[in-house]
């Protein structure tokens, strides 16, 4: 379905764990599962303008890029700023049972949500087997 294939981000979350710090912030957390005939990826983009979010996919590859521009104006003294600006990217290499003509993508509540259906070539089917008496029907 997905295939990872990110060395320095898993390199990140090691270093988190064994140090307990931060090696960069992980900028775009994202949860992925199976549901049905549908696979669901959820990206966290909190404080995101949903305009400058961007999703792309060529040759399997699914490119998501979003920006968070700072809420200060430009004239104001920053007291403390945690939050992480700027373009976020992360690319994705889906399988070749997925459908990417078919990617549906929402945005709510600071969370970018993809819905890509199951290539109907990759569903599991019936197929009728003929000869003797009667057609039966195998599984596959």
């Amino acid at each position: 379905m997905l295939m990872r294939t990110d060395p320095f981000r898993e390199f990140d979350r090691l270093a988190q764990q064994v140090f307990g710090s931060t090696a960069r912030p992980s900028m775009m957390p994202m949860d992925a599962y199976r549901a049905g005939d549908d696979f669901i990826v959820h990206f966290d983009l909190p404080g995101i303008d949903p305009e400058t979010i961007e999703l792309d996919v060529e040759r399997n590859v699914l490119n998501v890029r979003a920006e968070r521009r700072s809420p200060a104006p430009e004239d104001a003294e920053l007291v403390v700023a945690e939050r992480p600006t700027g373009a976020f990217t992360r690319q994705l290499f889906l399988g070749e049972t997925l459908d990417t003509e078919r990617i549906d993508a929402s945005y709510d509540a600071g969370v970018l949500t993809l819905r890509i259906p199951v290539a109907e070539q990759a569903k599991p089917r019936r197929i009728q087997i003929t000869g003797g008496d009667r057609p039966r029907q195998i599984s596959g």
